[in-house]
């Protein structure tokens, strides 16, 4: 069987609104990161805005980069 790959989930709260559905995130650990939004967000066209608290997937504990997969209420 294929090892499935591990993911960091972590929260944190859209700073910024980049060009082509990029954001600047805030995590809860104080760092920045980039992320874009994951397919399902897009197909849904769920908006996202700065101050949203959303969760963000990162492939390991130290990219600085990520994708958006869920938008908190």
């Amino acid at each position: 069987m294929a090892d499935k790959k591990t993911t960091y989930k972590i929260d944190g709260i859209i700073m910024e609104a980049l060009p082509s559905t990029t954001f600047k995130v805030k995590l809860n650990d104080g760092r920045e990161v980039l992320a874009h939004l994951a397919g399902k967000l897009r197909m849904f066209k769920i908006k996202i805005m700065p101050g949203d608290k959303v969760t963000v997937e990162l492939p390991s504990p130290t990219d600085m980069r990520g994708r958006i997969i869920f938008r908190k209420r």
